[in-house]
């Protein structure tokens, strides 16, 4: 399937930015060992600053992808730091090549860090491709599935499949993005639910349903104890949201995704997906 890398001009009256038609799931591309000088940069975008979990990630994406050029740029209030990480990329490739893959650091949709990775992209006049979400995948759910387990919320990978007790009864999905971003979770809620071999309900912290109500359901149909997973990687959401969703509706709450490695691996991945693509 060819690619098609489309130039947005400052003139443009509407922010416009290219989609990355890629394969899904575990199909999704790693990134080749050796890439030309000419290649694209691989740029993190990420809601608020670029520090804490999305610079450990960058971190983690240059060691592991030395052939990449990884740059990161917080959205801030306007993008303005992305849009010059854009600039930045075109500067230093030829003008008919493609500046830059973004990546946005985002296990599903946001709406207010898509219209400004959006708007970023406008503004920088530069060829760029900024790939779909993180999510659905199934080293996400493996993820969701480890931080579980770090808080003995889930059995771990290991001895999930022997006949060991679980040491929850179901798990709650949490996402942000409002009602599309509890639907576009679904997927990633039955691909963890295969993992856990428990029920699985998506919930979300800024729209419907809310964690209360995917735990009052779990409890009908006669859970007891009851996790609640944050399909979270950090800066996505104010701190502490998780955390005080699961005190309301008297659940146990895992960790955030964070920097975790496979998280990582994912953004390379999606890169790599472009690439193949082209």
């Amino acid at each position: 399937m060819a690619l098609e890398f489309a130039r947005v001009s400052e003139s443009s009256s509407l922010p416009v930015r290219g989609r990355a038609a890629r394969p899904s799931g575990r199909h999704r591309r790693p990134v080749p060992s050796q890439l030309p000088p000419e290649a694209p940069a691989l740029v993190l975008a990420v809601p608020g600053d670029a520090s804490g979990a999305a610079a450990e990630l960058a971190a983690t994406v240059r060691v592991d992808n030395p052939q990449i050029e990884v740059r990161l740029a917080g959205l801030g209030e306007d993008g303005k730091e992305l849009t010059s990480e854009l600039e930045a990329a075109a500067r230093s490739r030829p003008e008919d090549g493609v500046a830059a893959i973004v990546v946005p650091l985002l296990t599903g949709p946001h709406p207010v860090a898509d219209r400004m990775i959006a708007e970023a992209v406008a503004a920088s006049g530069a060829t760029v491709t900024v790939t779909e979400h993180l999510g659905p995948h199934p080293l996400l759910a493996e993820a969701l599935h480890i931080r579980l387990a770090e808080k003995d919320l889930a059995r771990p990978d290991r001895v999930r499949l022997l006949n060991v007790s679980s040491p929850v009864d179901a798990v709650v999905l949490a996402t942000v993005g409002g009602d599309r971003g509890a639907v576009e979770a679904q997927p990633t809620a039955v691909l963890l639910a295969s993992r856990l071999t428990l029920p699985v309900l998506v919930a979300s912290l800024d729209g419907a349903p809310s964690v209360a109500d995917a735990a009052e359901r779990l409890r009908g149909i006669g859970a007891g104890r009851i996790a609640l997973s944050p399909c979270l990687i950090g800066p996505e959401a104010d701190p502490g949201l998780a955390d005080a969703a699961a005190g309301d509706a008297g659940i146990e709450c895992a960790a955030l995704l964070g920097s975790h490695g496979l998280i990582a691996d994912l953004a390379a991945r999606a890169y790599g997906s472009v690439l193949a693509e082209a």
